[in-house]
């Protein structure tokens, strides 16, 4: 199993972060280059406790759908989102939001992955999982830092 965290800065309240964060369209225009989009479950607007998503997308040239599922939710510390089913053996990302003493948010994605398929879902983790996945979520996160600080005026909630 892989683990790795990713910190981001964003200049808006950690309530608008969380509730940018939560945005099915937000996530879905954020994953443009790999075509991502929802297909099941809640397929627009703010996710909450219980609801899932069927996203399909595609990476390294395949297509991938993986309904997630959000798993925990406390407004506006954090939530967790877990693979229901899809491509992994085990999907777990953790999305934390923190005051940063300056008027804006420290957002921290924990995630916990391991790849299907044994020793060979092993050595995709060491040599290409482990380099994609967390380019993918800075590459959201971007996104998601715009997202919050273009709207409402960056810091007001």
């Amino acid at each position: 199993m892989t683990h790795f965290e990713v910190l981001t800065h964003i200049a808006a309240a950690p309530q608008r972060v969380f509730d940018v964060s939560l945005d099915v369209d937000v996530h879905t225009r954020s994953m443009g280059r790999s075509g991502e989009r929802a297909v099941g479950g809640l397929t627009a607007g703010r996710m909450s406790l219980g609801d899932t998503v069927t996203w399909q997308a595609r990476h390294f040239g395949l297509r991938w759908r993986m309904t997630s599922w959000i798993s925990a939710f406390d407004p506006p510390g954090y939530f967790v989102d877990e693979q229901a089913s899809g491509p992994f053996k085990r999907w777990r990302h953790a999305h934390c939001f923190e005051r940063d003493g300056h008027g804006g948010t420290l957002m921290r994605d924990v995630v916990d992955f391991a790849a299907p398929l044994g020793s060979l879902g092993s050595l995709a983790e060491v040599v290409l999982l482990d380099w994609y996945l967390p380019r993918l979520i800075r590459l959201r996160n971007d996104h998601v830092k715009a997202a919050a600080e273009a709207t409402f005026g960056g810091t007001s909630s």
